[in-house]
């Protein structure tokens, strides 16, 4: 049995004092695919360091943040945009729009989007898009940009039936399910019982979201099957064919 973890921020100082620990664990828990999504050019070199520690286990995207998008983001798309040219990647990512925190620099925020998703269809790697408060501006962009070459992942989905229907006719995408689906009011559980769970893959977000009952607290590698315990409950499967099944969906997504 083998757990993926599709987006864990792994490379994160809430988590460096200890890494190599919450690794070991969640390795004896059976997650043994870790998917590191990119943030900004700083993360570039800890997220690179953590790769090299764990070659066997983790797979690295490249990409800009949406709440990194600042007055420089073209200075710093330039600089992802030569790790993407000159070394592997796994995926785009994290990229898309964040409406929550900040509108300030919301039409940047397009651009990037935009320009990175062009990139990942003329390299032919998965995206993985980042949307809080702003399904209605990411579907504006994918709409328009999706063609067969365009695949990936809305990280973290917390929207409704409809936004899920509206994801899964672009034809190429999965749902990343991560603590959201355990907390009590969400509601998301009700809503994944509508989707068949070809569509899924599960992740952490850590040190992020922690699943219940560790919410509000740090999230950790290990964390990783709570998710997947929550899924046993809503589709009614083990724990052996919720970790297959979504893992199978990663190896298909990213082709490892």
């Amino acid at each position: 049995m083998i757990l993926t973890d599709t987006h864990t921020h792994l490379y994160a100082k809430e988590l460096s004092e200890d890494i190599d620990q919450l690794m070991k664990v969640a390795i004896s828990k059976n997650i043994q695919r870790f998917f590191l999504p990119n943030i900004d050019v700083d993360s570039i070199m800890p997220m690179q360091n953590l790769q090299k520690r764990y070659p066997q286990n983790v797979f690295t995207m490249m990409g800009l943040h949406p709440c990194s998008v600042k007055e420089d983001y073209e200075q710093q798309l330039e600089i992802i945009k030569h790790h993407l040219d000159t070394e592997k990647y796994y995926a785009v990512g994290e990229i898309g729009i964040d409406l929550y925190w900040d509108k300030t620099f919301i039409e940047e925020q397009k651009k990037a989007f935009r320009t990175q998703i062009r990139w990942a269809k003329e390299k032919k790697l998965p995206i993985v898009i980042h949307a809080r408060e702003s399904f209605n501006e990411i579907f504006e962009i994918v709409d328009d940009e999706n063609n067969e070459h365009l695949t990936g992942i809305f990280h973290c989905f917390t929207g409704t039936k409809q936004d899920a229907e509206h994801i899964l006719n672009y034809g190429g995408f999965k749902l990343g399910i991560g603590g959201v689906a355990t907390f009590k009011n969400s509601g998301l559980d009700a809503i994944l019982k509508q989707i068949d769970i070809k569509h899924l893959v599960l992740e952490t977000d850590a040190p992020y979201l922690a699943p219940a009952p560790h919410r509000g607290k740090r999230n950790e590698p290990s964390y990783l099957e709570l998710v997947a315990l929550k899924l046993c409950d809503i589709y009614g499967m083990s724990l052996q064919e919720i970790a297959n099944i979504t893992t199978e969906n990663s190896k298909h997504l990213f082709g490892i």
